[in-house]
């Protein structure tokens, strides 16, 4: 029988009410009592790590969860981390990429409705949790109402309903049916290659990153403002496939001021899906042509997780922008895959 370790952090999936509305109270113990099918599945031990909102996560947390776990796969076959929903794209991508070469799977995990309260998600998303923990490749996910997402690509799409994460420009790692896992054989292949190669965590970054979401009429001041503030990275949440105005409020100039003092300026879309390319239309060459670094299929979560990161590990900009441009996809884009989640 496996034995996973169980990692709680607070959220959702641990409030209760309070004064002041709902807040985490619940232990892991007390979660994991309202499971008990669990109990044939594997061995598990708990450690209640952080009792927070995922509100108020930052990057030191990222480290903390990162450094946890890295100690935690020493003597387990497999990390289950729950955690509030409205950052855990964020953590999940921090984990991804802190959790170099990961010998075993790490499902982070959470709930909409309080798992104490009737009609809660909680027991379904920790149950699938576990299930994803003991039978899925090496690696770092999200798994939630039943889909297994690899933990660079999730994004929250919804704020109450039980569906709230989906793959973005990634196919899913997996699912779980009738009380199944059942994994893309594609989402094998990294893990299986990883196996041979020495496992480590990294949770060097620079939080001085600043996101701004270009709208009609963005001032071009409001850049100018993070350098002056000692930022050293932006990340621009452009429109379309990359574009960035250039016209009347040319935000241009102050990017390449931003350049020009050694920041690194990196362009995602609003969209969810499909990324960036700034090459397609001139308001996104330019752009390019000035040294912004383009995200390609990174989500606004994965790329702000990644420039931190880059920026805490490399000071040389090629470095950096081979990190951020690099192929991170963990499948094999070029084996045709079937629609796995309807």
């Amino acid at each position: 029988m496996k034995r996973i370790l169980m990692i709680t952090t607070g959220g959702t999936i641990a409030s209760q009410e309070g004064e002041d509305g709902l807040e985490p109270k619940t232990t892991g113990q007390q979660m994991l009592d309202l499971i008990p099918e669990l109990q044939g599945l594997c061995e598990i031990d708990c450690v209640d790590l952080l009792n927070l909102d995922s509100t108020n996560m930052q990057p030191e947390e990222w480290a903390v969860m990162a450094k946890a776990a890295f100690e935690g796969m020493k003597n387990h076959d497999g990390i289950v981390i729950t955690h509030g929903t409205d950052t855990c794209a964020y953590s999940a991508a921090a984990l991804d990429t802190m959790l170099i070469h990961p010998k075993v799977p790490v499902v982070l995990t959470g709930s909409q409705l309080p798992a104490g309260e009737e009609d809660s998600d909680a027991a379904h998303n920790i149950y699938d949790a576990f299930l994803t923990a003991c039978g899925a490749p090496a690696g770092v996910y999200l798994t939630f109402d039943g889909r297994v997402i690899h933990g660079l690509w999730a994004t929250k799409i919804r704020t109450m309903g039980f569906d709230a994460f989906v793959s973005v420009n990634c196919p899913y790692a997996g699912k779980i049916v009738d009380g199944k896992l059942m994994m893309q054989e594609t989402a094998k292949g990294k893990a299986v290659a990883a196996a041979t190669v020495e496992s480590a965590v990294d949770v060097r970054l620079d939080s001085k990153v600043a996101v701004f979401k270009l709208i009609p009429g963005f001032d071009p001041v409001l850049l100018e403002t993070v350098v002056d503030l000692g930022y050293h990275g932006v990340v621009l949440e452009a429109y379309g496939c990359g574009g960035i105005t250039n016209y009347r409020r040319n935000l241009l100039p102050a990017i390449e001021k931003m350049i020009h003092k050694g920041m690194v300026v990196a362009a995602t879309t609003q969209s969810i899906f499909d990324g960036c390319d700034l090459s397609q239309y001139e308001v996104g060459v330019r752009a390019l042509k000035l040294g912004v670094i383009p995200a390609g299929d990174l989500t606004t979560e994965a790329l702000v997780v990644r420039t931190m990161i880059a920026l805490g590990r490399w000071t040389d900009k090629k470095d950096i922008e081979a990190f951020l441009c690099g192929d991170m996809s963990p499948v094999d884009r070029s084996v045709p895959l079937k629609n796995f989640i309807e």
